[in-house]
């Protein structure tokens, strides 16, 4: 089985070229990200006609996650429990989304920026990050032989080997103690990075800004990723970042992540 993640940064402007990466290296499942669009203004024939169901979970204009699968689609769980609200009143955003697809369970992931150190959204990632390795972990240590991924675009550089220039991001987000200690918790509960030994760092990067060139002088950051489960980690056999999707004309400002599974057994 092949799992892939994917920030698309709309999916209305690039349903043709997702749809066809999917059908072109054989992807079974794809998490995506900031699809930004209602789930009524989601192109789902265009996954459909390629024999992809899709679950969704959209809010308009920004944020909205989903997840497609052509190896089976079931439980779909909009959110999580306990997820944190961006501002008191408000409605838990569309970050998260799981199903469980060719028996595993999949997340689609899409963690809140964080903006500023001194912007409330700061905190919120924190909490959010905080409320989600609660309850995942929780899930993993009722179950340790659960097939589990974690997919998506998490906002954080674990090191300084996970970003062009240390110096550069100083004083920002997504590079914080705090925001890094959020993110091990993850590793701590059992989950693993799967991709890091098949595609190490440092400059090897999941995410280049628009701006300044960056794509082009490999400036870029490692904020995506597919934590696995211990027992899903062991059928990892092979993965690899996309460059040559975040190359092409109109893409995304992210590159896809891809995890090639072996079947259950395989190799005992």
């Amino acid at each position: 089985m092949r799992i892939a993640t994917w920030n698309v940064n709309s999916i209305r402007a690039r349903s043709e070229q997702v749809v066809a990466w999917m059908t072109r290296h054989a992807i079974d499942v794809l998490a995506l990200q900031e699809t930004k669009c209602h789930d009524d203004q989601f192109p789902v024939m265009s996954f459909l006609a390629e024999g992809y169901d899709v679950a969704l979970h959209g809010e308009g204009g920004y944020n909205g996650v989903a997840i497609a699968s052509r190896v089976g689609l079931s439980d779909v769980h909009r959110g999580f429990d306990g997820q944190p609200v961006p501002r008191p009143g408000a409605a838990p955003e569309a970050r998260a989304i799981s199903a469980t697809c060719g028996g595993i369970r999949v997340w689609s992931l899409y963690v809140p920026n964080g903006r500023a150190l001194d912007d409330p959204h700061f905190p919120y990632k924190l909490s959010w990050l905080d409320a989600l390795s609660g309850v995942t972990g929780l899930e993993l240590g009722h179950d340790p032989a659960a097939q589990v991924v974690l997919a998506g675009d998490w906002n954080v550089a674990p090191t300084d080997d996970d970003v062009w220039d240390p110096e550069y991001f100083a004083g920002r987000t997504h590079v914080t103690p705090t925001e890094r200690a959020a993110f091990a918790r993850f590793g701590a509960a059992g989950f693993v990075d799967s991709a890091a030994p098949f595609a190490p760092g440092p400059g090897v990067y999941t995410f280049w800004d628009y701006t300044a060139g960056r794509f082009a002088k490999n400036e870029g950051m490692r904020i995506d990723f597919a934590l696995c489960s211990p027992a899903l980690d062991d059928r990892i056999f092979d993965a690899f970042i996309d460059t040559d999707a975040r190359a092409a004309a109109g893409a995304s400002d992210h590159a896809p992540l891809v995890l090639d599974v072996s079947s259950p057994g395989f190799g005992d």
